[in-house]
């Protein structure tokens, strides 16, 4: 996929702020600490379109970029960072459930977690929901240079089996530092783009 143009165009906390013009979206879930800002900003090609912050937690609303004008990537609100209160947590569950369950032109959620560790019991429960709706056939495994790629296949099982995920959905290792894993991940997302036969161009991006 070569990305000509990445922009954030609405950020929304109800679907009477969400994009009315139709396209395709993919969105992206992730614990706060998980990576989700630079997978964003390395998978676009940007260095500061999505804000990496220093503190967790900071994305709460649902952010929308317009990709070469013919679908979102959709970026959710970081989820388990322990000084939220209860009720904010509470606001952003429903945010984010409301959106899962009504929009009608979101065609796959990803879920991002960290390579290095075992799935946490925040991530067993988005990927739960994730999967409710109908989603999560692709799981991104961050920080991926951050482990030898020797280790990958018990890394793998280790969130295979926490998540509980089916044979045929795929983990992909993603490191935004070495910038590796992105052409997999694009070329997974245009599978599922022509599988639903949705009018996005997909030309290759040079080497």
């Amino acid at each position: 996929m070569k990305v000509i143009s990445s922009e954030i165009v609405m950020s929304a906390v109800s679907p009477k702020q969400y994009p009315e013009d139709g396209r395709p979206e993919i969105a992206l879930a992730g614990r706060s600490n998980v990576g989700k800002s630079s997978t964003i900003n390395t998978i676009l090609n940007r260095r500061k379109l999505a804000r990496v912050s220093s503190s967790p937690g900071k994305t709460r609303t649902i952010n929308f970029y317009l990709i070469n004008e013919e679908f979102y990537l959709v970026d959710l609100p970081g989820y388990g960072y322990a000084k939220v209160s209860k009720n904010e947590k509470a606001t952003w569950g429903k945010m984010m459930e409301t959106y899962l369950s009504s929009r009608k032109n979101l065609y796959e959620v990803v879920l991002l977690v960290d390579i290095r560790h075992e799935p946490t019991n925040d991530d067993k429960m988005m990927y739960d929901w994730i999967k409710h709706y109908g989603y999560g056939s692709i799981v991104v495994a961050t920080k991926s240079d951050k482990i030898s790629k020797g280790a990958y296949q018990k890394h793998f099982k280790v969130i295979r089996e926490k998540l509980g995920m089916s044979p045929e959905d795929k983990i992909i290792p993603i490191s935004s530092l070495k910038r590796e894993g992105i052409d997999k991940l694009w070329g997974n997302l245009e599978d599922l783009f022509m599988a639903n036969d949705l009018p996005i161009t997909m030309e290759e991006a040079p080497e």
